[in-house]
């Protein structure tokens, strides 16, 4: 700041605006509504099976289309919101989640259609879902890294799993007793409004740099850029002739592809509670549907204060061990917890017990979040959109494996062999973190 000459006052240091945390809790509304309306297919599932005549192995594969979708445009989502920019990316696929969770609603009944076309409409929209959803946390993931300072990115990440646990809690609880009531149909069309709302909201109070905030004041931005390169960063990142794009530069690294890899391990056990654990309870549990979505929403409420809390220690231990073992720890803690929990549910001989290791489970596999996505930012640094990208596109073509793999072995084997596998791939991603070095940024060149 330029402080006239003729001012003898001595000026005292502004205090730094907190326009970086209204960001974040716009960003977890995002976050929150994502999960609003894309897991409602999971909780709606005993309904619209009986309701569309579908079995088994036919919900396995509508279940796959969304990770299918979701998956292959993970990375090409993160690139594309590093070019047009985090605030016009979020409000376009915002947006995008209320038109498709309103066509969801339009299925057509097996009165007047036959199962191969209630099948065909199915598997088609809900790999437009996952299309429409996959961009939302690597451009999440990109703003976060622009409008927090380094190596502080581990609580900010926690905290939009948190808020996306909660929306799923909500749909949990809420949902079973909207369909009891208003059918499948209509409950989906109730849901759509806050997609609209959502984009409307971010499009207005966000910006894609804090330099372009109008409430932003220098003490703040100076603080955001503290060990950052002084040349802002573009939004356009066009390479120079003779160097390599920088997705390229993504993909052909090696701690870009041993965190996509160790996080698509966590996310097979992730869905295994997202795809299969409402189902699991009431089917082979014997739950009731309204006691399993009461038991759904407890846990995932759970995984968000294991998401906040793992984002919380990760932050610590960066700044005492440095980056690369302050994101490997909780990642091995919550990933081992995860594997010992994962077999007790699916051996126990105890409903009850089961469901509460299940939720145990979630809680420590969710604490793992924030460290993950903060290793693939520091990893991508400017990048980190492609990098977070890349990293969740192992991740979700994980789910596309779960929703098929899980219904074959629990149909041949049992559901005890089939939820036992996702301690096997836990196991696993511990393996794999230790080879990530999170404190080695990718090239950081335009």
């Amino acid at each position: 700041m330029n402080i006239p000459a003729a001012s003898t006052t001595p000026t005292k240091p502004h205090r730094p605006t907190m326009v970086r945390w209204r960001i974040l809790l716009l960003l977890g509304v995002l976050s929150f509504v994502s999960y609003l309306l894309r897991g409602n297919l999971s909780i709606a599932a005993p309904t619209m099976m009986a309701d569309l005549q579908l079995t088994e192995i036919q919900w396995g594969w509508v279940m796959s289309a969304f990770p299918l979708g979701y998956a292959l445009f993970q990375f090409p989502g993160g690139v594309w919101g590093g070019r047009i920019g985090p605030r016009k990316a979020l409000a376009l696929i915002a947006l995008a989640w209320a038109v498709l969770i309103a066509l969801t609603s339009a299925i057509p009944s097996a009165h007047v259609a036959s199962s191969a076309l209630i099948l065909a409409c199915l598997l088609t929209i809900q790999f437009f879902v996952g299309v429409a959803h996959a961009p939302v946390f690597p451009v999440l993931a990109a703003s976060i890294e622009r409008w927090f300072p380094i190596g502080r990115w581990g609580l900010p990440q926690g905290l939009t799993s948190s808020a996306l646990t909660i929306g799923l809690a909500l749909t949990a609880s809420a949902l079973p007793w909207l369909i009891g009531v208003y059918g499948w149909r209509l409950s989906f069309l109730l849901l759509a409004p806050f997609g609209l709302g959502a984009s409307a909201l971010w499009w207005w109070y966000s910006r894609d740099r804090p330099a372009q905030h109008p409430s932003i004041n220098p003490a703040e931005v100076a603080l955001i850029a503290i060990g950052r390169d002084p040349v802002e960063y573009d939004d356009v990142a066009a390479a120079k002739p003779g160097e390599q794009p920088a997705w390229l530069r993504v993909l052909k690294n090696r701690d870009a592809l041993f965190v996509t890899l160790s996080y698509s391990c966590m996310n097979f056990v992730f869905y295994v509670v997202f795809s299969w654990g409402f189902y699991y309870l009431v089917k082979v549990r014997g739950f009731s549907e309204q006691d399993a979505g009461f038991l759904t929403s407890a846990q995932w409420l759970g995984a968000g204060i294991g998401a906040a809390i793992g984002g919380w220690v990760c932050d610590r231990l960066c700044r005492r061990m440095g980056l690369r073992w302050g994101c490997r720890w909780v990642i091995i803690i919550g990933m081992l917890a995860s594997a010992v929990l994962l077999l007790g549910v699916a051996f126990h001989p105890r409903a009850d017990v089961a469901a509460v290791m299940l939720g145990l489970c979630f809680f420590f596999n969710q604490s793992t979040e924030g460290p993950y996505w903060a290793a693939s930012t520091a990893v991508g640094g400017r990048h980190a959109g492609a990098a977070c990208g890349l990293m969740n596109t192992g991740a979700n073509l994980m789910g596309f494996v779960n929703a098929l793999l899980l219904a074959f072995v629990a149909d041949a084997l049992g559901w005890q062999i089939a939820i036992a596998i996702g301690a096997g791939f836990a196991v696993v991603g511990v393996g794999l973190i230790l080879l990530v070095r999170a404190d080695c940024q990718i090239d950081q060149a335009a």
